[in-house]
């Protein structure tokens, strides 16, 4: 895989069936292969975090965002995208 283009997803909220197949959803509509999925529960907190392909997506990222803000708003969850080269930046010591 040359020049992959990748950005990490963050999900926060409380458990509930469904937000793995719908977050998935989403980034699967808009072309947008998950590489790495990491997830934990606990006592009913729910936390994912994904490293995702932004090589080929079939839209804007600002209308990826938007998607998964939406997403978020109607599951009561914090649903948040980086593209990696700000996400590294922020997190550097």
């Amino acid at each position: 895989m040359a020049n992959v283009s990748k950005a990490v997803v963050t999900v926060l909220g409380f458990d509930r069936k469904g937000i793995i197949a719908k977050v998935s959803h989403v980034l699967f509509d808009r072309g947008i292969n998950i590489l790495d999925i990491s997830q934990t529960i606990v006592d009913g907190f729910f936390n994912m975090v994904m490293v995702v392909d932004l090589s080929e997506p079939t839209c804007p990222f600002d209308e990826l965002q938007d998607d998964l803000n939406r997403l978020g708003k109607a599951m009561g969850l914090q649903i948040r995208i980086q593209k990696n080269e700000i996400f590294e930046a922020m997190h550097q010591i």
